[in-house]
């Protein structure tokens, strides 16, 4: 049975606890709302870890909109019942004054890969992502932390703050998971019309046949122009962007031979739709 703990402390003699028996800790940080692309960072995690500790948190500071905020979806006891069934060992579901208490006044940020793409058009959000996952895993003291892929970006980013900080945890990303038409699941897919649900797959479409230009040698310039020109073709309403990038640092690519990443963001009925593709 999953536990639920809200107290950090509580948490911190939970996983003493675990680590005193020689036990492996992996963590899954969430914004609940949870769909099956969470429930296969769960599964992951406990392919590699004994116990899993799956958090959920709305966190206000990554909203750069506030009916963003209000509008995002909540349900915790939908969302236990998935994790039971999963067998996670706790979720861990703070309240906004645990993780924020009366003076907070601290950000994380990680400057350079965190200012472009999603960072240019949501100011903001990723200082309020990083500041969360940095508590979450100083409150959690778990060894592997577990991410998807889906975010690239904010993957990276996660990497990148481990890594300067020399925090003790092992960050895994974890595959993408689609419909069967190739849609990314994401909680906000349940916020699409029928009608833009159905013309919603084509992003990965259109990305899957650009790639395959890219890996074949063809101008980049103009193999995303036309990718662009087709979204909206489709019934895109627009594109924040559809660019390739360094896989790893998101600066523009340089070099062909360098790992890339094909990432994009864009509009649908009123939703925004990210997606990337290794090249």
């Amino acid at each position: 049975m999953t536990q639920v703990v809200r107290a950090a402390a509580a948490l911190a003699d939970k996983v003493e606890g675990w680590k005193r028996s020689g036990m492996r800790v992996g963590v899954v940080p969430t914004m609940g709302a949870l769909h099956d692309g969470h429930l296969s960072l769960l599964r992951t995690a406990r392919r590699h870890c004994d116990r899993v500790i799956v958090t959920i948190f709305v966190n206000p500071l990554q909203f750069d909109r506030a009916d963003d905020l209000e509008k995002y979806p909540r349900d915790e006891a939908r969302d236990l019942a998935l994790l039971e069934a999963e067998r996670a060992d706790v979720l861990f579901a703070p309240g906004v004054g645990d993780v924020y208490p009366d003076g907070f006044s601290t950000r994380v940020s990680v400057a350079g890969i965190s200012e472009e793409l999603e960072g240019a058009f949501r100011p903001g959000h990723f200082d309020g992502m990083t500041t969360v996952v940095t508590k979450i895993l100083g409150m959690a003291q778990a060894g592997w932390a577990f991410f998807g892929e889906k975010d690239w970006q904010q993957l990276q980013i996660v990497r990148r703050l481990v890594t300067d900080l020399n925090l003790p945890v092992r960050v895994t990303g974890c595959p993408t998971v689609r419909e069967p038409d190739g849609l990314a699941l994401s909680s906000r897919n349940a916020r699409l019309t029928p009608e833009a649900r159905r013309i919603a797959p084509a992003l990965y479409q259109v990305m899957q046949q650009t790639a395959q230009g890219l890996r074949a040698g063809r101008d980049p310039v103009r193999e995303l122009d036309d990718a662009r020109s087709r979204l909206i073709e489709e019934g895109f309403a627009s594109l924040d962007y559809l660019e390739l990038r360094h896989a790893e640092t998101l600066r523009p690519l340089a070099d062909p031979a360098d790992p890339a990443r094909l990432l994009a963001a864009a509009w649908l009925g009123g939703v925004r739709l990210i997606d990337n593709i290794a090249i």
